[in-house]
């Protein structure tokens, strides 16, 4: 206790203050998707504008499911490019396009500033029985990819999939077709999300004894809703720990205790995925800041 000038008293000789200063450089992109009406549209780029100080190296924006949203994804994009420093990287797909169209709409982003895409084949178009090219388009995305590269020095990420695409034959088919998008010209391959640590790892050691050299960044899936989530895992065909349901049981009207274990669930993710080397991120953040931001914050990613 002390009479006279309050003293600072020193810091706990647990805490090292050198700690944020030595980590790893972390790099983080951020995933949109265009809103559907003006409530969230506000709510989008309410997020942008928090998440945007983080510096992320790209931000993309999503087509729909089936392409449908395209006039929606170009109208978000060209708004980043107008109203923010952040570099968008817009999702292109083969559904429901010619080559032509799908040409026209590469060569308006590149004309209009964008030199980042995200290309993928898409998902099957609604009440249809699974996948059909369109007639005049693009079978696949490493087709996809290769029309890319004509029309420009376009930085190009792809998708891969730590649990293998549904419709993939077999883990291996899986794996050379993401070696021929990266070989057609994809500078990098974001994965579809998942929860078990460990196959991600595995799939990354999968990768490197093929020779595969691109980037591979994990994507993250921050819980907002159960419910959601589930259905998302079951269309992509990703596991989910019967541990990790467990912890949400009964939370159906708290969403507070929700947020709360939905960040830690998220944070003990990437802390793992840092301490296994992984040094860049891919958010999909549906259009909310909190969860991502959180997680930024406890990765070392500051404004």
């Amino acid at each position: 206790m002390n009479d006279g000038e309050p003293t600072s008293a020193p810091a706990p000789a647990h805490i090292d203050s050198g700690f944020a200063r030595r980590r790893r450089a972390i790099a983080v992109s951020f995933e949109f998707f265009p809103p559907g009406d003006a409530q969230m549209e506000q709510t989008l780029w309410q997020s942008v504008e928090r998440l945007a100080p983080l510096r992320p190296r790209f931000v993309s924006v999503t087509y729909g499911a089936d392409g449908s949203t395209r006039e929606r994804t170009h109208h978000v994009v060209k708004r980043v490019l107008r109203e923010t420093a952040l570099t968008p990287a817009p999702h292109l797909t083969c559904v429901g396009a010619s080559r032509e169209s799908v040409l026209e709409t590469a060569r308006d982003y590149w004309n209009s500033g964008v030199r980042h895409i995200v290309a993928l084949r898409g998902d099957p178009q609604q009440g249809s029985a699974g996948y059909q090219p369109h007639p005049g388009g693009y079978a696949h995305a490493v087709d996809l990819v290769r029309a890319l590269r004509c029309v420009g020095d376009f930085d190009i990420s792809v998708a891969a999939y730590p649990e293998k695409h549904p419709e993939a034959a077999d883990a291996q088919a899986d794996l050379d077709n993401l070696k021929a998008k990266l070989d057609a010209g994809a500078s990098r391959a974001i994965t579809q999300f998942f929860f078990d640590t460990s196959v991600f790892l595995r799939f990354r050691d999968r990768c490197a004894a093929s020779g595969l050299r691109a980037g591979l960044v994990p994507g993250i899936l921050p819980i907002t809703r159960l419910p959601q989530m589930l259905r998302f895992a079951e269309r992509c065909g990703t596991r989910v720990p019967a541990a990790l349901c467990a912890r949400f049981a009964g939370l159906e009207d708290d969403a507070d205790t929700r947020r709360l274990i939905a960040a830690a669930v998220a944070i003990a993710q990437v802390e793992e995925l840092e301490r296994e080397g992984v040094d860049e991120f891919h958010f999909y953040t549906l259009n909310r800041a909190d969860l991502t931001y959180a997680i930024c914050h406890a990765l070392g990613v500051r404004s």
